[in-house]
């Protein structure tokens, strides 16, 4: 996937760049391509991202460490700033950083990287538990039943924090 010139996405039609595709990304395994949608929406002071993709990936399940294959898609937006960064003197190693600056931005005369962002975007959509469909309930697995039978001593102490006593009587 080619990056997009900014300056050049302000002059397309509607301000605007769609691009379908079928590739691999640098970085993510996946068993498939990743195919899917892109469009980039040049709103004047930010980019309008969207996208809609799909791959198969390959995950370890927590509870059995056995292989399993996962359908990972996205349906997603984000709003891009434009803005020039700002200059950090090299010396500083502290530097307070205000709510405002708490967002992604672009140089407006910069590139887009329409697949590294995909990538950052399907890597947020991996589920962080990774439990197979097949893999048996958590409570067979700890053996719950035989956990109920011998309480954790460790609560009693709590339960005489809930007994307040009067101290007026």
């Amino acid at each position: 996937m080619d990056k997009f010139y900014i300056p050049q996405i302000a002059k397309a039609v509607d301000s605007t760049e769609r691009i379908e595709f079928k590739e691999f990304i640098d970085g993510l395994e996946t068993l498939t391509p990743v195919e899917g949608v892109l469009q980039v929406r040049h709103q004047g002071s930010f980019l309008e991202v969207k996208a809609k993709a799909a791959t198969i990936v390959t995950l370890t399940c927590d509870r059995t460490l056995v292989k399993f294959n996962h359908r990972l898609s996205i349906d997603t937006s984000e709003s891009i700033w434009l803005a020039e960064p700002t200059p950090v003197a090299k010396s500083l190693k502290e530097i307070e950083v205000g709510f405002d600056q708490l967002v992604e931005t672009l140089s407006p005369k910069g590139h887009f990287d329409p697949a590294a962002w995909l990538y950052e975007q399907l890597c947020l959509a991996l589920p962080h538990r990774k439990i197979a469909p097949d893999a048996p309930e958590l409570s067979e697995v700890l053996g719950i039943e035989q956990a109920e039978s011998q309480p954790d001593t460790r609560w009693a102490a709590l339960k005489n924090l809930l007994v307040i006593p009067d101290p007026y009587e």
